[in-house]
């Protein structure tokens, strides 16, 4: 595995693959890595006969009271993670390689970067967008894989890629859970003491909107009361969002049908945690997917 630090250097390694018709695929993360990042790369290399990923903490995608400055940073340990999996290239840019001191340009996906995340986190979206298609733009991939937890995310860069033309196609691979139903996250590690009991509150309000659903509950507004309720019960934790959206709007939904998220924002303690289920009718049968 190569690991690059240049901007010049993975573009020359991105036209030669090209050249050679090899079919790349990126993984795009902030570092940190664990099994749900791991878990994108054997996909990608399942499915492309060349894999990159990349590990960049991205300043433009933190607010001014975030934890930009205390995000986890290890990337010797990421290399070795990724050193049995078949990854060809490692590209670890400094942050002046990404954004040169004259930098000035970047990307907005209107409407969808304004809800949600966006709305507790105001110009989250555009520094992830932004470097986002600057990193597909160096490496040039023919697929790049996101994870679910990450679900506006994944739903704004598919909006872009569109938009935009680009000629790379957008995977979204499964949420990955600890045992006791946390999604795995990098900002777990922040979880101190009984903090990391409490966070399964978010699990456990998923799922307990989940029975609802099996016991025939179609009603949006009592599915999130109910996760609000069970969310609220946990003395540790703070509620930013939990609501039903739409899956392609991420608007408040009325009713469950057609495709929707059970989504949530919940503070525990000072850790920010996000996690969400795909909730899908078919057929006139209704899935959740944890």
């Amino acid at each position: 595995m190569e690991l690059i630090h240049t901007v010049d250097w993975m573009n020359q390694v991105a036209r030669q693959a090209r050249t050679d018709g090899a079919i790349v695929g990126l993984v795009p993360t902030m570092g940190a890595l664990h099994d749900g990042h791991l878990s994108l790369v054997r996909a990608a290399r399942d499915e492309c006969s060349s894999v990159v990923v990349s590990v960049f903490v991205n300043p433009k995608q933190f607010g001014p009271t975030e934890d930009f400055d205390r995000y986890p940073r290890t990337l010797d340990a990421d290399r070795a993670a990724l050193e049995p999996l078949g990854v060809g290239h490692l590209f670890a840019p400094p942050v002046e390689e990404m954004y040169p001191s004259d930098f000035s340009s970047a990307v907005l996906v209107e409407g969808l970067s304004e809800r949600l995340e966006g709305r507790s986190r105001p110009g989250h979206f555009r520094g992830v967008t932004t470097v986002v298609l600057k990193l597909f733009e160096i490496v040039q991939p023919s697929y790049a894989y996101f994870g679910r937890k990450d679900a506006q995310q994944a739903r704004i860069i598919r909006q872009m890629t569109r938009d935009l033309n680009l000629d790379t196609q957008i995977v979204v691979c499964p949420i990955v859970r600890e045992p006791d139903g946390l999604a795995l996250s990098s900002r777990n590690s922040y979880l101190q003491g009984p903090e990391r009991a409490a966070a399964t509150v978010l699990h456990r309000s998923l799922a307990a909107v989940r029975e609802r659903i099996e016991r025939g509950e179609r009603r949006a507004d009592v599915l999130a009361d109910e996760m609000r309720a069970i969310l609220s019960a946990e003395p540790l934790s703070a509620i930013d969002y939990a609501e039903i959206v739409d899956a392609d709007t991420f608007e408040p939904a009325m009713r469950v049908h057609g495709s929707c998220l059970a989504v949530m924002a919940v503070f525990i303690g000072s850790t920010r945690l996000i996690d969400n289920m795909l909730i899908e009718e078919r057929d006139g049968r209704i899935t959740c997917t944890l």
